[in-house]
């Protein structure tokens, strides 16, 4: 259509006197045609706002109107009811007939020439409860009204609501890339679009944009080992990545005396700018954290749920499609071959886990994989199909920690297909994150001889070895992505906490409760 929007296409398209209502008709319907895209609006204007019939004829002036619905001649009638339509449209007001003229519309209930009689001699309704003629009449009428709509709706002001702009994108600057280079200028930041569905992020690298970005993330293990590295007070010039090799000093005394100036020197930071302290160690295996005890950081994120923006390791979500991981509603008992696998990386004897394991393999076969004398190598086939080959997997944590539930319990256990025996938080820790059927608890049990006589007795039963699978009906596993989950987590915290201040006051008394 041309002219789309313009005045004269309003005024084109509303009903004038000299154009019959099915004259207008036939141009959409012609030779019984679909009505095509302008009834489909009509419909859905219907659809949206249902009209209102009483027996007396009352209701809103319009095309329905009583007094124009039933016309007394066939000629005379259509015209009259043509300029009734644009009196009402250009009025733009509703009304309804005064009180003299009910009975009157009333009485027009007599038969029209042409017009089907029913059983009992009343008269047969359109779909809107209106006699047939008036339902084609209101047809045409909100086929007019959905037209002009449609073609000046580009004059009309825009809503509120609609006219919003999209919020302002949040900068989050990533001060050291974890475990690896200084200078991360050149690394690809994540699209938190694609990943994880958040928009509105500017992910940072270059420190030279440290005064635009609205949060600093900063990897505790970083922020203790190696060279003091911290953004310098507000309002003096980043440090370039050469000065910064010449501040690497031998002396582990000098370096933290050094460390220490640095950060009473780190005075203000932008205003409102949000320094992320990120740990996913247990405070067990977090040194240094009495070095940031003052008021450095302002935000927190951890595997904590009460940290500032949380990202455990891992979680459960509602399951919307068979295809979710992990597939399939009870793993293959056929594929397991084996009864009990532990995996293990740092092999620690004074580690409460090491000893329990001494414990439970004299009475139950614990396969156990890693770098070690006594572990044997993960096979080529990858640490989940090896896993998925034994009926439980021993998610012993390093330490017990409030909350530390790692990718132990998420990815080796749950995700791979075995049956988690956890020790770590307490059972009703676990809890908070994870249906009480789909795991074991060392706590369940008085000694390590129990709980190895009752995986025995699941090995047995087959039917109550399945029960710990339930939970698969209704959840999928998400597995945590470093470090580009944490990285746009931290600027969809950002977008939601607006100018709320935060403050940590002591980080350490916080995080070793």
């Amino acid at each position: 259509m041309e002219e789309v929007g313009s005045g004269r296409m309003c005024s084109r398209i509303r009903p004038g006197p000299g154009r019959s209502g099915r004259a207008r008709g036939a141009e959409g319907e012609r030779d019984g045609a679909a009505p095509g895209w302008a009834a489909q609006l009509a419909h859905l204007a219907l659809a949206a706002r249902p009209i209102e019939t009483r027996g007396e004829g009352s209701g809103p002036c319009g095309p329905w109107d009583s007094r124009t619905a039933l016309p007394g001649s066939k000629a005379g009638g259509e015209r009259q009811r043509r300029l009734e339509l644009q009196r009402q449209y250009e009025r733009g007001r509703r009304c309804s007939p005064p009180a003299d003229e009910r009975p009157a519309a009333a009485a027009m209930s007599a038969r029209a020439p042409g017009a089907p009689w029913v059983p009992g001699g009343r008269r047969r309704r359109g779909a809107w409860g209106l006699p047939r003629t008036a339902s084609a009449l209101v047809a045409a009428g909100l086929v007019c009204t959905t037209l002009a709509a449609y073609a000046c709706w580009g004059q009309l002001p825009p809503l509120r609501w609609a006219s919003e702009a999209p919020p302002r994108p949040v900068g989050v600057l990533l001060w050291w890339e974890p475990f690896g280079r200084r200078d991360i200028a050149t690394r690809p930041a994540p699209d938190c679009w694609l990943r994880f569905n958040i928009t509105g992020c500017r992910l940072l690298t270059d420190r030279a944009a440290y005064g635009e970005a609205q949060a600093v993330l900063f990897h505790h293990r970083d922020l203790v080992n190696g060279p003091p590295d911290w953004p310098p007070p507000w309002g003096v010039q980043v440090r370039t990545t050469e000065e910064l090799e010449l501040r690497v000093l031998d002396d582990e005394e000098e370096a933290a005396a050094v460390a220490v100036e640095t950060l009473a020197a780190s005075g203000p930071r932008p205003p409102g700018q949000r320094w992320v302290w990120m740990n996913f160690e247990s405070p067990s295996h977090s040194p240094g954290l009495r070095s940031l005890a003052g008021n450095l950081f302002n935000w927190t994120l951890s595997y904590r749920a009460d940290s500032d923006v949380f990202v455990p390791y891992g979680y459960l979500y509602p399951r919307t499609h068979p295809s979710d991981q992990p597939p399939g509603l009870v793993p293959s008992l056929a594929r397991k071959r084996g009864l009990v696998a532990w995996v293990v990386s740092n092999w620690d004897e004074r580690q409460a886990r090491v000893r329990y394991y001494h414990q439970l393999s004299q009475h139950v076969s614990v396969d156990v994989f890693g770098k070690g004398e006594s572990r044997r190598p993960v096979p080529d086939i990858g640490l989940l199909h090896t896993v998925a080959r034994y009926k439980f997997y021993l998610a012993f944590e390093n330490s017990q920690h409030l909350d530390y539930i790692t990718e132990k319990l998420w990815r080796n256990a749950l995700l791979a297909g075995a049956v988690p025996v956890v020790l770590g938080p307490n059972r009703a820790n676990y809890e908070r994150f994870v249906p009480r059927g789909a795991f074991i608890h060392v706590d369940d049990f008085p000694s390590a001889s129990s709980l190895a006589a009752y995986l025995l007795f699941l090995d047995r039963n087959p039917a109550a070895y399945r029960r710990y699978f339930n939970w698969r009906r209704s959840y999928a596993v998400h597995t945590i992505s470093f470090w580009d989950e944490p990285w746009c987590r931290v600027c969809q915290a950002v977008q939601m906490a607006g100018n709320r201040p935060q403050s940590i006051r002591n980080l350490a008394r916080w995080f070793e409760r």
